[in-house]
């Protein structure tokens, strides 16, 4: 799964997820992408299970990128424990994901066939996505 090497510190505040994703929110690599409507946080896990499912969806043809990382870590307190003692253990991380934010990228298929691994990829994540087709904005006018 993904995760930082190394961090500067271990544990982090939460946050605020507000406004819309400033940057990586258009197709930059591929043809068809996977694009965040709502804000939220997605997991390692959501992560992989995404991108092991749009690969066997593609059949060993064309390339996928990830655009989104988990690098803020989650920390839990264990169940039963008294308030105070200091923040929980890091459990996991999780990428925090802003509304447009493409997350996944794919190239290399035909149209029917890259929109079916979107299409399973969408249901990996706990935040309504949407599919989005790149629009070529060179060219003779």
């Amino acid at each position: 799964m993904l995760m930082p090497k190394r961090v500067k510190w271990r544990k982090q505040m939460r946050g605020r997820m507000r406004g819309k994703a400033l940057r990586g929110a258009e197709v930059s690599f591929g043809e068809y992408g996977l694009q965040a409507l709502e804000p939220g946080w997605v997991t390692a896990r959501q992560i992989e299970a995404g991108r092991r499912v749009i690969v066997r969806e593609m059949k060993r043809r064309g390339k996928v990128w990830i655009r989104i990382f988990p690098a803020k870590p989650y920390t839990h307190k264990p169940p039963e424990t008294r308030m105070g003692s200091g923040k929980g253990n890091v459990e996991y991380y999780v990428a925090v994901v802003k509304p447009g934010r493409m997350m996944f990228e794919i190239s290399g298929l035909p149209e029917e066939a890259a929109i079916a691994a979107l299409k399973s990829a969408q249901y990996k994540f706990s935040i309504r996505t949407k599919i989005v087709i790149r629009h070529e904005s060179g060219g003779s006018q």
